[in-house]
């Protein structure tokens, strides 16, 4: 059957703001083609095979009352409660044990049929028997006001619950910041250990060098101690010696030969040389220079002050020389 056949036949079932699909087999509910009649507030399901409602349903917000009664329904949608207009509904004869707890926003509801249908304790304790009128209104009441329990109950636990994931959340969250702390705590650590093994690396390595310089500098001074003592020593090697002058040479001649008279002359003069034919002629030489001399005694003195001078400056130059 197309759809155009459907809205056909659903258009044959619409009297006035009434729709009759009781006994017609139905297993499934029209929603999309009851969604387009806004105007047929009253909708007639009861006596089908009809399990369940598809979750559409409950956008037929313009329904007012709604006979499901003697099908096979074994639950409501969990939206149920946004058929904020539904006034009386018939769910007589099903299969339905609890109601959704939205239910309890269905607050136009002010009649309820809820017999033959193997509820709950509780909630059969508050639908009661519904044999009449009366009984079908307090049924709304009452089931309203257990499904608002129920509905509060929910929401409490749910609040509970919301409370207790915020709290486990919390401490997921002081746990992470923890952990986190201790991992940034520990990179820190880390860093720091690090710098102070590459600062003492660092500082290692200075020292290091540090000994190298020194014992580079100490090699080179060692070098040019070392250096300078073989420039000495070549210095000295090469350093030419002082020429004696002639003059000093022929002085030493002098003073030797004078010395060499003087000791022949001590020796013919007052030893028992004296005798001696060889000391006569040196003897007469000695007096006649002693008698020359005294007669020359100052020039005498002169000449002895020139050989002391020069005798002093000789022994200076020698000592010089030995240096």
């Amino acid at each position: 059957m197309s759809k155009n056949s459907k809205v056909l036949n659903l258009k044959d079932k619409i009297c006035g703001n009434e729709v009759d699909l009781s006994l017609c087999d139905v297993s499934e509910v029209p929603v999309r083609e009851l969604a387009l009649f806004t105007k047929a507030t009253v909708v007639d399901l009861s006596c089908n095979n009809i399990t369940s409602l598809p979750p559409e349903f409950c956008n037929l917000t313009h329904l007012v009352k709604l006979d499901l009664s003697k099908n096979q329904l074994t639950c409501l949608p969990d939206d149920l409660g946004n058929l904020a207009s539904l006034q009386k509904l018939d769910l007589y004869n099903n299969k339905l044990t609890v109601l959704p707890v939205s239910f309890s926003q269905l607050r136009s509801l002010k009649w309820l049929d809820l017999k033959d249908n193997p509820l709950e304790a509780e909630l059969a304790k508050a639908a009661g028997d519904c044999l009449d009128e009366k009984q079908c209104k307090q049924c709304a009441a009452k089931v309203l006001l257990h499904m608002r329990s129920l509905h509060d109950e929910v929401d409490r636990v749910r609040v509970k619950r919301l409370l207790r994931e915020k709290e486990l959340e919390r401490k997921r969250e002081v746990k992470q910041r923890e952990r986190e702390a201790r991992e940034k705590e520990a990179r820190k650590r880390e860093k720091a250990e690090e710098k102070e093994k590459r600062r003492k690396e660092y500082n290692a390595q200075m020292a290091a060098v540090a000994a190298r310089e020194q014992q580079k500098r100490k090699s080179e001074e060692m070098k040019k101690k070392k250096a300078q003592t073989a420039d000495k020593k070549a210095s000295a090697a090469t350093m030419p010696k002082p020429q004696r002058s002639l003059l000093g040479l022929m002085f030493k001649l002098l003073l030797l030969l004078l010395l060499g008279l003087t000791g022949v002359a001590a020796a013919c003069k007052w030893t028992d040389l004296q005798k001696e034919a060889v000391c006569l002629p040196v003897n007469v030489a000695v007096d006649d220079g002693l008698s020359w001399a005294k007669q020359q005694e100052a020039a005498v003195r002169q000449l002895l002050q020139n050989l002391s001078s020069a005798a002093k400056e000789f022994i200076e130059s020698t000592r010089a020389s030995k240096n």
